[in-house]
C-alpha cells in the first residue's frame, strides 16, 4: 500500500527528469588505433585543464597507412574540428592541444550565436 501511495505521489509530482538535468561533460573516444588513443588522451587532458566541461564531445578516427589518421570532433552531431594528422609521435601532444583550443573556440563562438539568433516567429527546433 506505501508503494502505491509513493507511485501515486511520483506520477503527480510530473516528469522524474526535467530538461535541464541532461548529462553533461562527456568526452567520448571513438577513436580506432593507439595513435588516435594517444591523440584523445592529450586532447582530454588539455580541455579538461581549460574548460569547465558543460558539453558533450565525441573523437573519432579514420586511420589511414599513407597519411596518418583523419581525426574529427563533433559537439551537437555538428563538426567542429577535422585535420589528417601524421604518426609523427613528437608532434601530435602539439596537434592535440591545438584541436583542443579550436573546438573550446568553437563551441563558444556557438553558443554567442545560438544566444544571438532572431527566435521571435520561429521556435529554435523550427529552424
Amino acid at each position: 500500500m506505501k508503494a502505491a501511495w509513493l507511485l501515486l505521489g511520483l506520477l503527480l509530482a510530473g516528469p522524474l527528469r526535467a530538461e535541464g538535468d541532461i548529462i553533461q561533460g562527456l568526452l567520448v573516444d571513438n577513436t580506432i588505433s593507439r595513435f588516435g588513443h594517444d591523440f584523445y588522451r592529450h586532447f582530454a587532458d588539455r580541455l579538461t585543464d581549460t574548460t569547465d566541461l558543460d558539453f558533450n564531445l565525441v573523437v573519432r578516427e579514420r586511420p589511414s597507412a599513407r597519411w596518418g589518421s583523419l581525426v574529427w570532433v563533433e559537439y551537437e552531431q555538428r563538426l567542429l574540428y577535422r585535420q589528417f594528422i601524421p604518426p609523427n609521435n613528437s608532434e601530435l601532444k602539439d596537434a592535440a592541444y591545438a584541436a583542443a583550443d579550436q573546438v573550446h573556440e568553437g563551441i563558444t563562438r556557438r553558443r554567442l550565436e545560438n544566444l544571438l539568433q532572431d527566435t521571435f516567429d520561429m521556435e529554435k527546433d523550427e529552424l
